[in-house]
Order: C-alpha cells, then sequence, then structure tokens
C-alpha cells in the first residue's frame, strides 16, 4: 500500500510538472517530444549496458561469485535508462543524476549491501538459521558446516555398505542398430 500512494503521488507531480513546463514553454508538443526522445536515449543505455546482466546477478545473488565491476558499474546506467524510459520530468532529471560519479558510487555501494543481505538471508534460511551460532559449532575459524558435511557423508556410507559413493554400477552392452534400406519405389514413377 506505502508503494502504491508513492507511485500515486509520483504520477500527480509529474503531470504538474508536465503541465507548467508545458506552459512555460509555450506548447505541450516540446515536452511530449521530449518524452519521445528520452524514451529513445533510455532504451539506448539499457541496450548498450545490459548485456549479459541477468546471469552475472543470478551468479553474484546465489553466492558463486563475487560483484564484477563491470556489472557494478553497469547497472546505475541501467537503471538511468529505465528513469529515462518513463514518461515525466521529474524521473528524466533522476535518470541524469544517476549519471554522475558520485552518485553511481553510492548507488552501488546501496546495492551491494541490499545484495549481501539478500544473500545472506537466503544462506540462513537454506542451513536452517545454523549461522546464528557461530561459537556453538566448533569456534571462531573453522567450517561451521563441518559437522553437517561429515554426518551426511557416514549417512551415505551406511546407505551404500561402505562402498565408495563415487562408484556407479552398471551393466554395458553392445548395440547394433537396424539399418533401414529405402525402397525407391516412391521415388521416380514409371513414365
Amino acid at each position: 500500500m506505502k508503494l502504491f500512494l508513492i507511485v500515486l503521488i509520483g504520477l500527480v507531480l509529474e503531470v504538474f510538472v508536465w503541465i507548467g513546463v508545458g506552459d512555460l514553454v509555450g506548447s505541450m508538443w516540446y515536452v511530449f517530444f521530449w518524452f519521445v526522445a528520452a524514451f529513445f536515449i533510455g532504451l539506448n543505455l539499457i541496450r548498450k549496458y545490459s548485456a549479459g546482466v541477468m546471469p552475472q546477478m543470478q551468479q553474484m545473488q546465489m553466492g558463486q561469485m563475487s560483484a564484477d565491476p563491470a556489472l557494478s558499474n553497469n547497472l546505475p546506467k541501467i537503471f538511468a535508462g529505465f528513469l529515462l524510459m518513463i514518461p515525466g520530468l521529474i524521473s528524466d532529471v533522476l535518470a541524469l543524476l544517476v549519471m554522475i560519479p558520485a552518485v553511481q558510487n553510492a548507488f552501488k555501494a546501496a546495492m551491494m549491501k541490499a545484495m549481501m543481505k539478500r544473500q545472506q538471508a537466503m544462506m540462513d534460511q537454506m542451513m536452517g538459521g545454523m549461522m546464528g551460532d557461530m561459537n556453538g559449532m566448533g569456534g571462531a575459524g573453522q567450517n561451521p558446516f563441518a559437522d553437517l558435511m561429515r554426518q551426511m557423508q557416514d549417512m551415505q556410507n551406511q546407505q551404500g555398505g561402505g562402498r565408495d559413493s563415487s562408484i556407479i554400477d552398471g551393466e554395458a552392452r553392445e548395440i547394433t542398430p537396424d539399418a533401414k534400406k529405402i525402397e525407391m519405389k516412391d521415388v521416380n514413377p514409371p513414365k
């Protein structure tokens, strides 16, 4: 509900600014043509900087890779492109502010903090809250999951009768495929 209220207030402000600037410059058509130009500028920014962003973001969220500098440098520019694509002068001014390097650095820092917080929450959820008390699990400096991994390995060894779990038992036999012959009776019809 709070987000809906913010969006509604933003839309009303955009309309008032649009009308005010249209009256100031003498015609609403100038403002409309600016919206069209800003849309294409934003679309160009998104196309330019978004190549390969989604797979990298998914890998970062899964904790498989650290923050790529190219990715963290491109996300503020992609966000500015989205703001330019939204019709409105306030969103266009915000997009221009996001393109300032100092604002981009603040945006990157906030984004990384949010992603790290989300990644930590995912780890806590996956491990059932085991990350909460590190001292009760073997002390600092040790792997808190070592006991869990050892228990899982012991269970696999008990189920497999003590055999090595990396060996796959199976049977192999050679199969000769049946060679099908193509009959040529319908290829050349009689004359």
